[in-house]
């Protein structure tokens, strides 16, 4: 069976808590206007792995379509480019990857191998660091963790409503519709376990790769040393039920440390 899901950075999303506005890069949608859908419709539809692959393309189009995305001449793009050619293909996926310059600190990668990087989470990480965190939400794609976020968050959505009539998920889908996936797909969580596999992950995909093997631990104690306001945007809602990250830093360290006695 293919492995189609969309899965959004859980390090450092500043997605405000969902109220009647939300902000994604610079886009903001009015969640009330499209979280209108019929309760009882998300029963009667179910998602085949091509349906969540077109809504994985289609909500990254919309994303790529509502930030400013960094031209391939920048310096972002040709830094990206530069440590993303070391790691090719993985899993199967050819990766393509963009750079969003926005103030959020915040990046998704997608079952599609779409690879998203805001420029502020750029501008605070090392080379090191942020291929950790590439190498976390890669991590999360290649577990397969997000396919039921991405079904949860379509049945939660004002798009369900056009399933079935058409048979297709994605017919006639509205801009605030797409919109409104994206935005709840960032405030998606995943379990403690799947962000300790993910955290392993990424340890190893530095060490393939041949990047620091430290650098997921030294990326998360840098999220946590930022200031408190920062942390309550930021941590508040996508680290509330993940395993605390000084200890996620700690345990990642000792897994470093392991490979490089090797």
């Amino acid at each position: 069976m293919k492995k189609w899901m969309l899965l959004v950075l859980v390090f450092a999303g500043s997605v405000a808590t969902v109220q009647s506005q939300i902000k994604i890069g610079k886009r903001t949608i009015n969640t009330k206007k499209v979280l209108s859908a019929v309760s009882d419709v998300a029963s009667a539809v179910t998602l085949s792995d091509e349906d969540v692959a077109k809504l994985c393309s289609e909500s990254v189009k919309w994303m790529d379509e509502n930030n400013p995305v960094s031209a391939p001449e920048s310096a972002y793009s040709r830094r990206l480019d530069s440590l993303m050619k070391k790691v090719g293909n993985v899993e199967g996926l050819t990766l393509n990857y963009k750079v969003y310059e926005v103030s959020d600190i915040n990046a998704f990668a997608c079952g599609d191998g779409s690879i998203r990087v805001f420029s502020a989470l750029m501008d605070m990480m090392t080379d090191d660091e942020l291929m950790a965190v590439l190498g976390h939400e890669i991590g999360h794609v290649v577990h397969t963790d997000s396919k039921d976020a991405m079904k949860n968050a379509y049945l939660a959505s004002a798009a369900k409503n056009v399933a079935g009539s058409a048979g297709g998920v994605l017919e006639k889908l509205s801009d605030s519709q797409l919109g409104e996936l994206a935005q709840a797909l960032a405030t998606a969580r995943f379990s403690q376990k799947q962000e300790l596999e993910a955290d392993d992950y990424g340890v190893e995909f530095c060490v393939k790769h041949g990047f620091d093997p430290y650098g997921m631990a030294n990326a998360l104690e840098k999220l946590n040393s930022l200031s408190g306001e920062q942390q309550s945007s930021m941590f508040q809602k996508m680290f509330a039920s993940h395993p605390d990250s000084a200890k996620r830093a700690q345990r990642v360290k000792e897994k470093a440390d392991a490979y490089v006695k090797k």
